[in-house]
């Protein structure tokens, strides 16, 4: 006797549907992807129950003909492709003819659409994947697809769905990000009756970021595209102080269709850098064209997964795209040009900023009773004569925590913890990086005390810690003698660094000697800094504000907390109520 035998074709289709359906938000997902296939210029979904009882998605695309309604729940019947040829050149969102019919075998289903030539529409309805009747109808131009009870014929899939308010969400999520990459397309989206979302049709892309972000985090995002070897980035990119503690506003695109992605992810993620807190990710969206022949979009049911030809290239173009949108230099053969349509730049103090003097530099000994003026520029405004200089002048110590100054614009203030950490961190890694960083020897080796674990960590790593000036000796036991540091921070207590430091390599064994490296030089950064509470002098405020000058990164502290803040006149003035 036999034992394999051939599954009935409805349970394969079953079995088939479990591979792209595996909630309301995917039925949501592969509908308007056929809505927008079909080039409509509008789509309305609506919502019953999180999408359990109830989705309805309608278009009013191009429309099918009564013998292409029979078709389209077929398995494998698509108008999209052809060949395997066709594979190769994928330009539309749907391809593989599965969606219609899995939907169908898994929910009771019914299709009404229209050609804009035809008098008449027809109407298919199925119930699980049974028996197919098709009969005339009344309806606009387009098509409209109605799915009720969705898998009430596969109970063990349905028990597994989230509460209604948690599909709901899941549903508002795919049309935001659906969304994102067809501003020309108008989207409505209503659930159990109210109105949630109302995208209308638009060129400003602040109108359809602030759906996704909020106005606010919108009108802050930075708009770049970029060139790279026959493929274009374009990014919006939010400052790192609009982190989130996760990733669901980290949206990526190839050729409009939203993917996941890692490498891109981890490009996204590099280029932020230490602009973001730890745990952080950023809000951004990040959309790459190319040719489809260099992305192969064939590789996962949901189609939410790509290869890619030559991804080390698309890594750095989306790299080197993000890093720009922050001010940093540009490398020469990548091409940079700020978006037409771009909404409205940052204030000045949400983008990286350089220092410059407005009269020659004096030395720390012979600074002037009056202040300096300082020139605070974004990095991408072209240099302009002294004359036209916007001055800053410091006007004292607030809660021996912020320095303030004063500017031809309003109120400018510096976390002084988050800025001398900035300043000690670049100096840090650039004497490590050119391999000359000063040690300070003591006269007499500090004694410590570690735990075994420490203890053993510091045998292990003798030779990483003297890559950061620390060099110590075992004295036996768990005792170690500090000999040198570096002279940076020959002042600060090293018991506690040291411990941190012996943590940080302990737990970073899997993570590389580089970022161990730099995760160190941060640490080192924030014990080395000035403290909130410490008083300074208006000179030591001065120095450190011309300390700030020419850094990479002069408006972050290495652990993406923000440095400066602006408050200007005319928020002061609406404060006061001097201007309504």
């Amino acid at each position: 006797m036999n034992v394999i035998e051939v599954l009935p074709q409805r349970l394969a289709s079953q079995i088939a549907a479990g591979e792209v359906i595996d909630r309301p938000a995917s039925v949501v997902r592969e509908l308007v992807d056929n809505a927008i296939d079909a080039a409509t210029d509008r789509v309305i979904v609506e919502v019953q129950n999180g999408g359990r009882t109830g989705i309805k998605v309608a278009d009013r695309g191009v429309g099918m003909s009564r013998e292409d309604l029979a078709l389209c729940v077929e398995r494998h019947a698509t108008s999209k492709i052809r060949s395997a040829e066709d594979l190769f050149a994928i330009r539309t969102l749907g391809f593989r003819g599965e969606a219609l019919p899995s939907i169908a075998s898994v929910a009771r289903f019914a299709i009404t659409s229209r050609p804009h030539h035809e008098i008449a529409a027809f109407r298919l309805e199925m119930e699980g994947g049974g028996n197919r009747i098709v009969t005339e109808a009344g309806a606009p131009p387009g098509t409209t697809v109605e799915v009720r009870d969705l898998f009430f014929n596969l109970p063990a899939r349905r028990k597994f769905l989230r509460a209604d308010r948690t599909e709901g969400r899941y549903v508002v999520d795919t049309v935001i990000q659906m969304a994102m990459a067809y501003p020309e397309i108008a989207f409505d989206l209503k659930e159990d009756g109210r109105e949630v979302l109302s995208l209308p049709a638009s060129d400003n892309p602040v109108v359809r970021l602030s759906a996704l972000v909020g106005r606010e985090v919108a009108e802050a995002m930075a708009d770049l595209k970029g060139e790279w070897g026959g493929f274009k980035v374009r990014v919006f990119t939010a400052p790192g102080e609009f982190g989130r503690k996760r990733s669901d506003r980290l949206l990526i695109y190839v050729n409009r269709r939203y993917i996941r992605d890692r490498l891109i992810h981890r490009a996204v993620m590099d280029a932020y850098g230490q602009r973001l807190m730890g745990g952080q990710y950023p809000q951004a969206l990040i959309f790459i064209e190319m040719d489809p022949e260099e992305v192969d979009v064939n590789v996962h049911p949901t189609k939410q997964e790509v290869r890619f030809r030559n991804a080390q290239a698309v890594f750095r173009a989306v790299s080197e795209t993000v890093r720009s949108s922050f001010g940093a230099p540009l490398k020469a053969s990548f091409a940079i040009a700020a978006s037409p349509q771009a909404p409205a730049p940052p204030p000045p103090v949400e983008q990286p900023l350089r220092f410059r003097a407005a009269e020659p530099e004096r030395s720390y000994g012979s600074m002037p009773s009056d202040p300096p003026q300082w020139r605070f520029i974004p990095e991408e405004e072209p240099e302009v004569p002294a004359g036209d200089d916007l001055s800053v002048s410091v006007i004292g110590q607030l809660g021996r925590t912020y320095i303030l100054c004063e500017t031809e614009e309003g109120l400018l203030m510096v976390d002084q913890h988050a800025a001398h950490e900035r300043v000690v961190y670049e100096a840090l890694k650039e004497q490590v990086r050119d391999g000359r960083l000063t040690t300070q020897a003591h006269l007499f080796p500090l004694e410590i005390e570690l735990g075994a674990r420490d203890a053993r960590t510091a045998l292990e790593q003798r030779e990483q810690l003297l890559r950061v000036g620390i060099e110590l000796d075992h004295f036996g036991g768990n005792t170690f003698l500090v000999r040198a540091v570096p002279a940076i921070l020959k002042d600060r207590e090293w018991r506690k660094l040291l411990t941190d430091l012996l943590a940080l390599l302990d737990e970073g064994r899997s993570l590389g000697a580089e970022v161990v490296l730099d995760r160190m030089l941060i640490t080192m950064a924030c014990h080395g800094a000035i403290r909130a509470g410490d008083r300074l002098v208006r000179e030591e405020m001065e120095r450190l504000l011309q300390q700030l000058k020419g850094l990479e990164v002069p408006d972050h502290c290495p652990h993406g907390r923000p440095i400066l803040r602006r408050i200007r006149y005319t928020e002061l003035e609406r404060m006061f109520k001097r201007t309504v």
